[in-house]
């Protein structure tokens, strides 16, 4: 009896294989099969809502290969991803083999497991079911409202504001939050304030207290606000104190700290970029190899290929029976017995949806740690795996204690109090494996900082040192980072787990933010389109109202909630918004009493990236008409000059002004009757023109950067930025500076670094592990016209709208196979051709005339046309004559 298995993904695919051994073929459906067709009418809301799919093209040929197995299979399992998204491929697959009529005498049955092990993978099997249409319809409605969204909110933007804009279900609200972060911080006003502190000396132990009570009231942030204030009291308790203070409370409690729950996939997110420097997409690409399967080195049956982690999509933080009694019997055979708490810590999912698995994610094996496995991994799939399983082992530990002192010193009398608080860490608990990470932490705000006090007791009078005042200022509210994002997202109930990676990526692709110094700013196009969603659609970009339909989804996957009335609701309302908009303004566009003249349509002011320019309304038209002028009056340009400040040097002005390859900054203006053009450098795209002042455009202006000589050539090594980015220049030479060093501070020690690597070929900035059926790595490298993949010879440049960080193996394969399909028919092409011309060669051999004969033809030739040019010359003389 034949049987086969269906995953996802190739890596997987080769896993199974292994475990299953030859009673099962397993073949991989490389994601998606099916969506929905790119065109008008996909989703009719006339007709219950009835979907268009189409096979996915990339994926054709896996479907073909899937259809041509199931012929000869007895038994088909479906053993896609356990969550959502899974389901819904399991059915599609299940209804393109209908479609096919391929399942007739056929068994076809779901399976799922939440880890790649031996065990669980032969349990799933050993417990089939049919696939779970609930979770289907709650997908198939997640995907139809973010059609319905798309394909008709994007066109209104194309038309209210620019062309190739989009707006998205979810990626609309998470701009709002990081548009809105931004309104603050513009917003804000620093206020000055001061606080005051004593440091006080017992023997020769050192300590200092603040200020917390004056004249016998509370000491507030604003209770001091000034230099003078701040003097005029430091004055009278200096006076009152005589260089003495008494200590008049002294208070000590033991507290203890819990450890943290195991990951979510928020979580996980969350502590990859805080701790590891990880972008979201870069840390679930990671999180879903190591899920998939690494081969740890020779078992029994040769190559042991294992998932190290149980499923990288999650939100539940409980963690099987099993799973919880191999940790704690790991502690208790490698930690002191007080590490080991005396029942099972068990933790509560803090959200109420916790649908897409059932498991928080884990080691699938705690005895497997990352010691051992160091030699099989890559080093981001080590720190992953480390950080993963430390989080695991701390999660069944015991809580650090600590002893804390609290205590209060009156100056003059009682009315004057200042406070100082200690304290020590007496037993680390889980704090001996792991520590969770903060976002935004400011000084004196870590509750875990350990500073000792000296044994004080009521009563006891202490030497004055000095009493003096420091001086602050409020800060605004800090941009979002990505962890910070993903943590309010998931507060805001915004998305899911398995979302959160692509709203961030989505937001940057359509340029609506960028991530400065690992903080998110808007652009102004994000701006722009913000503000028109939020005047004009203010529901569909409400925070509430996103996490209600998300709630709404969730009942869905549960059974609890029809599909077809919530889409109902929801288009009904949001049919009626679109109707009422369609004849709005785009938002900053005026028009004025003046005719194109290329095509006699009115002219109106309107809004760009680089300020206000004068355009024809005609360009939605068809032909569109493309006339712009700058508000001066000058034809064909994008916006007027912008001035940024004027240069201290030279004392010229410096204008942001747009070219053909995008903004620039410019040193003055050119001077009529000198050749030589004022000095210009590109801004580049990481650069927010929003956050654009006279201090970064006086850093682009330094370049080029002279960094000094190479120290074997005695050449110039030069940085700059030019129209593929920053780098390095020397003898000729370009090597391009990485993301993570700044072209305004690599020094001459890693300018030669770089040219080194120049000469031995390029680094792969990522790896993504070994091909799952070849020999060799998978590797990305940056090339000098974009990222592109590489394994072997073969090369394949990545689609713009693919970052490299957010690149899967699956995706990797199917480019590096579609590029080896594209030059093996080359090759036999070329091959052929040249076959060809060689034996139309050989069959036809060249004519042999004698040598004289031919001499003497040419003889003739040239006495012929020798001929011919002296009647001409005769002719041309007759005539002049």
């Amino acid at each position: 009896m034949s049987k086969l298995l269906i995953v996802e993904s190739p890596s997987k695919a080769k896993t199974l294989k292994k475990y299953l051994g030859n009673d099962f073929e397993v073949l991989a459906s490389y994601g998606h099969v099916r969506d929905l067709i790119p065109k008008n009418g996909a989703v009719d809301p006339n007709d219950n809502f009835a979907m268009k799919y189409g096979i996915i093209e990339r994926n054709s040929k896996h479907v073909d290969a899937i259809a041509k197995a199931v012929k000869n299979a007895d038994s088909i399992y479906l053993a896609t991803d356990p969550d959502r998204e899974g389901e819904a491929i399991s059915w599609h697959i299940a209804e393109i083999l209908k479609s096919k009529n391929l399942l007739k005498n056929k068994v076809m049955k779901r399976v799922v497991f939440h880890e790649i092990t031996k065990s669980a993978v032969e349990h799933a099997i050993a417990e089939p079911r049919d696939i779970s249409m609930d979770m289907v319809n709650a997908q198939q409605a997640r995907r139809a409202l973010d059609y319905l969204v798309g394909f008709n909110l994007s066109p209104l933007l194309w038309k209210k504001i620019r062309r190739g804009l989009s707006a998205g279900r979810v990626q609309s609200p998470a701009l709002r939050l990081i548009v809105e972060r931004e309104l603050e911080i513009e917003a804000f006003n620093s206020q000055e304030y001061w606080s005051v502190h004593l440091d006080a000396l017992k023997h020769s132990h050192g300590f200092t207290a603040k200020l917390i009570q004056l004249n016998n009231q509370k000491v507030e942030q604003f209770t001091v606000i000034n230099h003078d204030q701040q003097a005029d009291i430091v004055g009278k308790l200096l006076l009152a104190s005589a260089g003495k203070t008494t200590v008049s409370r002294v208070e000590k409690k033991q507290r203890s700290r819990s450890p943290a729950a195991p990951f979510t996939t928020s979580t996980l997110q969350q502590e990859a970029v805080r701790k590891l420097g990880f972008t979201t997409s870069r840390a679930m690409r990671i999180a879903q190899q190591l899920y998939e399967g690494v081969d740890v080195g020779s078992g029994a049956s040769g190559t042991n290929t294992v998932g190290l982690i149980t499923y990288m999509r999650t939100d539940s933080f409980s963690i099987a029976t099993e799973a919880v009694m191999q940790i704690r019997d790991y502690v208790k055979k490698n930690f002191d017995a007080d590490y080991l708490p005396k029942s099972p810590i068990m933790y509560k999912t803090k959200s109420k949806s916790a649908q897409e698995a059932h498991e928080a994610i884990r080691p699938t094996d705690i005895s497997r740690t990352p010691t051992k496995v160091r030699q099989y991994l890559t080093d981001e799939q080590f720190k992953l795996y480390e950080m993963i399983w430390k989080r695991a082992l701390a999660c069944q530990m015991s809580p650090a204690k600590f002893d804390a002192v609290s205590v209060d010193l009156s100056v003059g009398s009682d009315a004057n109090l200042f406070r100082a608080t200690g304290q020590t860490l007496v037993f680390p608990g889980f704090i001996a494996v792991y520590m969770e990470g903060r976002d935004d932490v400011k000084e004196g705000d870590d509750e875990e900082d350990e500073s000792k006090l000296p044994q004080l007791e009521t009563g006891e009078v202490l030497t004055v040192e000095k009493i003096y005042g420091e001086q602050h200022f409020t800060e605004p509210p800090p941009r979002y980072g990505e962890a910070s994002l993903v943590k309010i997202l998931e507060e805001y109930g915004i998305g899911r787990p398995s979302t959160y990676a692509s709203i961030i990526s989505t937001l940057q692709d359509r340029e609506y933010v960028v991530l400065d110094k690992k903080r998110f700013t808007p652009t102004d196009v994000g701006r722009v389109v913000n503000k028109f969603l939020t005047e004009h659609f203010t529901q569909y970009v409400d925070y509430d109202f996103t996490a209600n339909l998300e709630n709404a989804l969730d009942s869905v996957a549960d059974g609890d909630r029809e599909w077809i009335p919530l889409m109902d609701e929801f288009w009904q309302g949001f049919n009626r918004q679109l109707l009422s908009k369609a004849d709005v303004d785009r938002p900053g566009n005026e028009l004025i009493d003046e005719a194109c003249p290329k095509c006699g349509m009115p002219l109106q002011k309107q809004l760009s990236r680089f300020g206000t320019f004068i355009g024809c309304t005609g360009y939605n038209n068809v032909p569109k008409c493309d006339y712009k002028r700058s508000i001066n009056g000058t034809a064909n340009t994008a916006a007027e000059p912008t001035l940024i400040g004027t240069d201290l040097e030279s004392g010229k002005e410096i204008l942001l002004m747009n070219g053909p390859y995008g903004p620039y900054l410019q040193l003055g203006l050119p001077i009529e009757g000198e050749k030589k053009k004022p000095k210009r450098v590109s801004v580049p795209k990481e650069i927010s023109l929003a956050t654009l002042d006279l201090e970064v455009a006086n850093m682009l202006l330094s370049l080029p950067r002279d960094l000094g000589l190479h120290p074997v050539s005695n050449k110039k090594i030069v940085a700059n930025i030019g129209r593929f980015g920053p780098y390095v220049n020397h003898d000729s030479k370009f090597k391009s500076i990485p993301k993570s060093e700044s072209v305004f501070d690599i020094n001459l020690d890693g300018a030669v670094a770089l040219l080194a690597q120049a000469n031995t070929g390029p680094a792969p900035i990522a790896s993504l592990g070994p091909h799952p059926t070849e020999d060799g790595q998978i590797e990305i490298y940056a090339g000098r016209y974009g990222p592109y993949v590489q394994h072997g010879k073969i090369r394949a440049t990545l689609p713009k709208s693919v970052e490299p960080e957010a690149l899967t193996v699956d995706e990797a394969l199917e480019l590096i196979t579609a590029k080896a399909a594209k030059e093996v028919p080359a090759k036999k092409t070329a091959a052929k051709k040249s076959a060809t011309k060689a034996e139309t060669v050989k069959k036809t051999p060249a004519k042999k005339v004698p040598a004289k004969r031919t001499a003497a033809k040419i003889i003739a030739a040239k006495k012929s046309m020798s001929k011919k040019v002296a009647t001409k010359k005769a002719a041309v003389k007759k005539t002049s004559t």
